[in-house]
């Protein structure tokens, strides 16, 4: 074999490597991009069940929204009837240093946008995995005490703007049967 065939032999070889080392490193750091964002995702919501951090990452969603993932069931209660009031919108903005929520940065921009545009499906399929990974990390009580204080600020919510066509839903409280539809699926989480 000459000398010239050689070259082109081992040139072709090496563009073959290089080509296949550099699909092998892309996935490397695709890896290692995966792992950074289930580290920041558990760090900003304590989850550490693998499924549900990549069901975030699935969902592509952002780790300053799961930072403010507690207040989703706020939103989609506020937006039951289709519109958020102004005294919902008062409530919800009351839960936010409750719920550790930073009112000054990114998640409280989220939470604007939010108030003002009726989120993605997507964002309460998030708070289902949300839920269920932290109801993995707690005992019992504590799911129970979870599940009662979101329950009490959601009911909050409802309650802020009770329209002519509610009805009781428990201990007096007066709700719309829209709302009455989105407490239970969001009380479901906890089952």
């Amino acid at each position: 074999m000459s000398n010239f065939l050689i070259r082109e032999k081992l040139s072709l070889e090496d563009a073959f490597f290089l080509k296949e080392d550099q699909i092998l490193i892309d996935k490397m750091k695709q890896m290692e991009k995966m792992k950074k964002t289930k580290e920041e995702y558990t760090k900003v919501s304590g989850i550490t069940n693998d499924t549900v951090l990549q069901k975030f990452i699935e969902l592509d969603l952002e780790v300053n929204l799961v930072a403010s993932m507690a207040l989703v069931p706020l939103i989609e209660v506020a937006w039951a009837d289709g519109k958020i009031t102004t005294e919902e919108r008062v409530v919800i903005l009351s839960c936010i240093e409750k719920l550790g929520v930073d009112n000054k940065g990114i998640e409280l921009s989220l939470i604007e946008r939010w108030l003002t545009h009726r989120p993605e499906p997507k964002l309460l399929d998030a708070w289902f995995s949300y839920v269920h990974g932290v109801n993995e990390r707690m005992s019992p009580e504590e799911r129970k005490v979870f599940e009662e204080v979101l329950m009490h600020d959601v009911t909050r919510v409802a309650n802020a703007s009770v329209g002519k066509w509610s009805f009781n839903f428990g201990l007096g409280k007066k709700f719309s049967k829209r709302e009455k539809r989105v407490i239970e699926k969001l009380r479901s989480a906890f089952r």
